[in-house]
């Protein structure tokens, strides 16, 4: 028999977690709860949760500093759930190592969505050697790559670009993420080039490259890959 993915939810609205209980258990998974910032960075070591979901509104600690804590000792996807829906909220979130964000209220199938994500993520292996979403096949080892079978000619910033992308499908990965692992840490403020660069990306990969179904813009922080 399979065993349950765990999720730890840290989180002190006692509601939200009703919630989550009715969600999460239905659907196969183990949910254990912590009501405090420090109880949730406890129980990351002692339950060894394969995904956690953070509010950022806990009683004992400001919500960014809860994340770098759990970040240094879990590796698990860290997915946040906020009513805190300003840009800079979540941006700096995914910058200080957050895999996801959801804003409350939020649609309980797009959460569970969201967890099977993480869940695969963390569960492929990292150095794979070749990648197909849709038609779009990608050979890590040899720089190829193929849409439906034609072999699609891509710069050296373009290829990067979208090997970073793929390699973190499902996550969502921003602007300032992307100009550093890229471009370097002297184009932090550049962001036109991330822009500039998807728009050509897309232009190679996808079908209808104004309405993009492989990279998706997630508005004013940066892109994600479509993972199936």
């Amino acid at each position: 028999m399979t065993t349950p993915a765990t999720i730890l939810a840290i989180d002190d609205e006692i509601q939200m977690l009703k919630l989550l209980q009715l969600t999460l258990e239905p659907a196969g998974y183990r949910l254990r709860t912590a009501t405090t910032a420090r109880d949730g960075i406890a129980m990351t070591g002692t339950e060894r949760p394969d995904v956690i979901l953070l509010d950022l509104g806990l009683p004992d600690m400001p919500g960014q500093i809860a994340l770098e804590a759990i970040r240094i000792r879990s590796h698990a996807p860290i997915i946040i759930l906020s009513v805190l829906s300003e840009e800079s909220d979540i941006v700096g979130c995914l910058d200080r190592g957050a895999d996801d964000y959801l804003v409350k209220p939020f649609r309980t199938g797009e959460l569970l969505a969201r967890i099977r994500t993480a869940i695969r993520r963390s569960a492929s292996p990292g150095g794979k050697e070749t990648m197909t979403i849709r038609d779009l096949f990608v050979d890590f080892t040899s720089r190829q790559v193929l849409k439906g079978g034609v072999a699609v000619h891509l710069t050296a910033t373009e290829y990067s670009l979208l090997t970073i992308l793929l390699k973190n499908a499902g996550r969502v990965l921003t602007h300032r993420y992307l100009l550093e692992h890229v471009w370097g840490p002297d184009f932090l403020e550049e962001t036109q080039y991330t822009r500039v660069y998807v728009r050509q990306l897309r232009k190679k990969i996808e079908d209808d490259p104004a309405s993009p179904r492989l990279i998706l813009t997630e508005s004013g922080i940066g892109y994600r890959v479509v993972d199936e």
